[in-house]
Parts: structure tokens; sequence; C-alpha cells
């Protein structure tokens, strides 16, 4: 699928009314999709239900990004995504009205709602606390409804990074692409920094074997980019995109991951303890789920390196732009500094 697909005539089969696009624009930087905006018109019998505006997201024009999109099953696991588990989770994401994936090319098309005028996070600038604190409480949303549930081991398109082969082919990736991430990240970090990214890189395995935590639906790539959030014209007050790696895994990644490089780190070492045991808090409030703090607070110090792992492995597996260097020098640099602050490395 491309852009040139998305027409008037296949919309209309979508919404089962006459429609007529008017505008189209490329949204977000897509750095394994490509997003866009459209704006619509429809007549007919069954105009009244169709929005004004949607986003449809597609493979990205880079052969590099698809190639990886396709190889990691990210296309794939956003599509079973809306169709199969957003339903059963409490989270805000954006209505689907059409997702297809087609298995023997890698090709997906998704239709959602335009959640606009809520604004995109940046993860360069990093966030406020106010936001940093809905983000965190709404992640009790995603990870509450299905907390412990053994129905998620049989979704087998769910990634999972919790057992002994994860960790062996976790490490292999580590490998490969760490040589290329210090090539070109190694001027951002400072020299504590890169001595806990060159020694952890020899513990990947060990740090995947060593988690034990109940296991729950998760998003695996939750930070700022991927949050929108109500601006000045109005918007939910939060809303969760680019469902491209849903996880069954521990719950305290999500939470460390965002944490670890949303607000900058002045603002991350005042408020997470407080925070963490707020989000805790709400599991407890709201899903009846037995959780203890300190527990909650030492898994949360451990998964800190679940952003380490994502800056090392992720810079290398997409198409390289301006502003993606600037970002995951950003996501490298705080949660590096998050693992160092909390003395992550002493918990493996």
């Amino acid at each position: 699928m491309g852009p040139e697909h998305i027409t008037g005539e296949w919309l209309s089969t979508v919404f089962g009314a006459t429609v007529e696009i008017v505008d189209t624009q490329r949204i977000g930087d897509g750095l394994v999709g490509m997003n866009l905006r459209l704006a619509l018109r429809a007549t007919g019998e069954g105009a009244a239900a169709v929005p004004t505006s949607i986003v449809v997201k597609l493979p990205s024009p880079d052969q590099t990004s698809r190639a990886t999109g396709i190889a990691l099953r990210n296309y794939e696991r956003e599509v079973k995504f809306y169709n199969e588990v957003a339903p059963t989770i409490d989270i805000r994401v954006p209505r689907c009205y059409h997702a297809n994936w087609n298995a023997s090319d890698g090709d997906f098309v998704i239709v959602l709602e335009d959640l606009a005028p809520a604004a995109q996070g940046d993860q360069i600038a990093g966030c406020s606390i106010e936001h940093a604190r809905s983000a965190v409480l709404e992640l009790a949303r995603l990870h509450g409804p299905r907390w412990d549930d053994p129905a998620l081991h049989d979704i087998e398109f769910l990634s999972r990074r919790s057992g002994p082969d994860d960790g062996v082919m976790l490490a292999g990736m580590w490998a490969i692409f760490f040589p290329g991430f210090i090539a070109t990240y190694a001027k951002y970090l400072s020299p504590e920094a890169m001595e806990l990214v060159t020694a952890f890189g020899a513990r990947v395995a060990q740090w995947v074997d060593g988690r034990d935590s109940p296991l729950t639906v998760t998003h695996g790539d939750y930070r700022l980019d991927n949050l929108m959030f109500a601006s000045a014209e109005g918007g939910s007050p939060i809303a969760t995109v680019d469902w491209q790696s849903p996880g069954h895994g521990p719950a305290m990644g999500d939470v460390s991951y965002f944490l670890g490089a949303g607000p900058l780190p002045g603002d991350r070492l005042q408020i997470e303890h407080e925070l963490l045991a707020e989000y805790t808090e709400t599991l407890r409030r709201d899903y009846g789920i037995e959780i203890d703090d300190d527990w909650a607070w030492t898994q949360y110090r451990r998964e800190a390196f679940s952003g380490v792992i994502m800056a090392v492995i992720a810079s290398q597996i997409v198409g390289g732009t301006e502003r993606s260097e600037l970002m995951f020098a950003a996501m490298a640099t705080r949660h590096l500094q998050h693992a160092l602050d909390l003395d992550s490395e002493s918990l493996i």
C-alpha cells in the first residue's frame, strides 16, 4: 500500500458512503511507517457517520525502515492489536475504522480517528511534570485490565522478552548493532554513561533472564512521540498511538521506559518515586491488583535498561534523519543517566 492507493473510492468502501479526499498531509517522522492526515467530504447515505478528518497509517517509503517493519512484524502487530487487543483494555487509543495486513508481502493499512487538536509529545524537548503524571497513570489503564491474564499466552503476535531464548536473541542483536551505535552516539555520552553501556553489553542476556514479574499487555515504545496531549484548542487529555510493538511483558518496562526519557532528568528525580506509588495505588484501587510498593520500586529500577536497549538497537535499524539522531541521542543519554541514578546495574 502507498499513498496512491488511498483514494476516495477506496475510502467509500471503508465507510459505506461516498467519500471525497479534500486534502492530504504527511504527519510525524514515521521512522517505521508513514502517517497521513486526510480531510474528507462525504455525501449520500451514511455520510453523517463519516469523520471530516482521519489518519491513515501505511508502510514506510524508506526501504530500510519498511524491511525493518516487516521483519520485526511491526505492521502485522499493529493491525492485530487494533483488531484483537484494543477492545479488551482501558487505555485511550484512536478509534480504528479499518485495519488490514497482507501476510504475503507485509503491506498494511490502518484507518484511524484523527486525534487533533490534541498535540503530539516531543521526545527531544521532554515533557512537563503534569504530562509525565498523566502518562504514567494512563499506563495503569493499559496494564490493569489484563494483569497476569493467562489468556495472553495464547496471543501469538504479542512480543515477548522474558525467556532464555529471548535473552540470547537480544544479546545477539546487541552485539551486531552496538558498534554502529557507538560510532554515532559516543560523542553524546558522558564517561560514566559510556562505561555503563559498554559493561551492560556483556550482561544483556542475564538481564532478560532475571526478569521475574507478572505479565500483562505492554506498549513496548511508550514515549512522548507516541503520546497525544490536549492542546489549548481541545482534544483528549491523553491518548496513545503507534502500537507497532505490543507485548506480553512486565508492566514496569513501560513505566521505567517512559520516565527514563520523557521528563528531563532533574524533573524525573523529583517525581519518580511518588509517581510510581500513584501508579501502584491506581492498580490496587481500579483493578484490585495486590502489588507491593517496595517490589514495584525494585522492578522499576531494574527496568531502566529497557530504554537503553531500545536506544542502542532501534537507532540502528530504522532510516536515519537529522531529527532521529537527536531523538536517539536524547533517549540514550537520559536512559543511561536513569540507570546510573538508580544504580540499576546492581540489580542484574
